[in-house]
């Protein structure tokens, strides 16, 4: 956990129900860490080598009317770009028009990031401030944010300086493989079977003569 998540997501509403559950004690001493050191917290080579090989994840934001609105951004893996230990960036592809996300960061910055590796349980949860830079804007940023040979039409680029970050607790995360990873390490065991039916073969042409 970093130093100014508490800041952020430790409110008096929240630390009430941790003084029920009997966590406050401890959560108070992880938000004291902040006293002093006010900015944003810098991402380490952890968080940053986990986000930099994401294929998806799910990005909250909040409209005018109130409401938390969350939508899964997806790309091939490295999509998301890491430029430097306070900022990452994505391309913005082309969905469904109804710009719900990129709407709600006019009125509003701030947004958080929940990235989940299924594969090994585990969740990053990052805070941060959008800017979003349409295509139209800055054609040469948002092509620098582009994923080469990845089929899909790039509108706008969103970077976000990271504020805060949190990894969550493994549990109750269910393990889920993409097709990709399947594939991976399915591959052994598949030429296995292909050695082993062609050393079937042989045998059979050799006990047939």
């Amino acid at each position: 956990m970093s130093r100014q998540y508490g800041c952020i997501a430790f409110t008096d509403d929240v630390r009430e129900d941790q003084q029920h559950y009997g966590s406050a004690e401890f959560y108070d001493r992880v938000r004291s860490r902040a006293t002093g050191a006010p900015g944003a917290d810098p991402l380490g080579r952890r968080e940053a080598a986990f986000l930099a090989r994401m294929d998806g994840f799910y990005l909250a934001t909040v409209s005018q009317t109130g409401w938390p609105y969350v939508q899964f951004r997806g790309g091939p893996p490295g999509f998301v770009s890491v430029r430097d230990a306070h900022t990452i960036g994505w391309a913005d592809f082309r969905g469904n028009l109804q710009h719900v996300s990129t709407g709600n960061l006019r009125g509003d910055r701030r947004m958080a990031i929940i990235a989940v590796d299924y594969s090994t349980s585990e969740r990053l949860k990052v805070f941060g401030t959008a800017r979003v830079v349409r295509i139209e804007d800055d054609p040469a940023f948002v092509s620098s944010l582009s994923v080469a040979g990845y089929d899909a039409v790039v509108e706008a680029a969103i970077t976000v300086t990271v504020t805060a970050f949190d990894w969550n607790c493994p549990q109750h995360i269910p393990r889920r493989l993409t097709l990709e990873e399947v594939d991976e390490r399915v591959a052994p065991l598949r030429e296995r079977v292909r050695r082993l039916e062609a050393e079937n073969a042989e045998l059979r042409r050799a006990t047939a003569l």
